[in-house]
């Protein structure tokens, strides 16, 4: 499973985000959008909004979702 979030590393809902698929143990890949203009910019092209996390799961995008949301969406595959 491919999956990318777009943060900031003092982000609450970035942190609770990443726990819970640490917590998981899913493989994710981590851009700071603070760190990285680039970063920030394909979080916005991909999401249409500048609220972080923006979490790409297989093409599915979720903004700022609870931990509910997450691990649904982590389930279906």
């Amino acid at each position: 499973m491919t999956i990318t979030v777009y943060g900031k590393a003092t982000c609450e809902d970035t942190l609770r985000s990443r726990a819970l698929l640490d917590g998981r143990g899913a493989a994710y890949v981590y851009r700071d959008v603070e760190e990285d203009s680039a970063h920030a910019a394909e979080a916005v092209r991909l999401s249409g909004v500048t609220s972080v996390p923006v979490i790409d799961i297989k093409g599915s995008i979720l903004v700022e979702p609870t931990d509910d949301e997450l691990a649904a969406l982590l389930d279906r595959d």
